[in-house]
């Protein structure tokens, strides 16, 4: 069993993430802005913890840390605003991983998106292009670190019924869609698949089952 922190934890990936890691016999505190998503939060089977990562420094995000052993981010400020977005999916994510390293967290799983990295080829004028550049950079930072780091990159995501299965860009994936519920099921299983570890894992829904895929992607 694992203690997880989940960053963002009222997100819709994080809200599908809840139940399937406390299924699997994990404990989840669950990171989350607003007090008013206590009640949401507590219902998926996490502990709501309500803290503004944004404006914490990583003493402060050490803290909230204290007690855990897994990381996962799923936070993300939404677009829209250019230097929120560097602030919350570049700044606090990378302080976030340099806590969990002064906290003594060995495993951080940070949610990205398909086809993210410096060669993304997104153009500085295009509304995307914070986004890409502040994924980019966070991503690049956790490959850095001494953490035991995996990087998810799902394609476009829908409200769809989870299928159970995907397919990896190694595979064959080219970026179309995948649904929330299977981006959830793939970073539970691949909190308790060592064979992630180290591994940047691009994926679509395709035909293999989801712990079959990311373990030999």
């Amino acid at each position: 069993m694992s203690r997880i922190a989940v960053f963002g934890g009222h997100g819709q990936v994080a809200l599908r993430l809840a139940p399937l890691l406390v299924a699997r016999g994990h404990e989840v505190g669950s990171i989350i802005r607003n007090s008013a998503q206590i009640d949401e939060v507590a219902d998926a089977g996490a502990t709501p913890l309500v803290a503004d990562i944004e404006y914490l420094d990583v003493e402060k995000i050490a803290t909230l840390l204290d007690g855990f052993d897994t990381v996962v981010w799923a936070a993300g400020a939404g677009g829209g605003d250019a230097d929120r977005t560097y602030a919350v999916d570049r700044d606090a994510a990378i302080r976030s991983m340099d806590a969990a390293g002064r906290a003594g967290i060995g495993r951080y799983l940070m949610l990205s998106y398909f086809g993210a990295g410096p060669d993304h080829g997104v153009e500085r004028g295009n509304a995307f292009y914070p986004y890409a550049e502040a994924k980019s950079e966070a991503d690049e930072y956790l490959r850095s670190t001494s953490l035991s780091w995996t990087i998810l990159g799902p394609s476009a995501l829908t409200t769809d019924p989870g299928t159970g299965s995907i397919t990896t860009r190694e595979d064959g994936a080219t970026g179309e869609s995948v649904t929330r519920d299977d981006v959830a099921a793939v970073i539970a299983a691949a909190i308790d698949s060592e064979s992630t570890v180290g591994r940047f894992i691009e994926f679509d829904n395709g035909s293999t089952p989801i712990e079959e895929a990311i373990r030999f992607s």
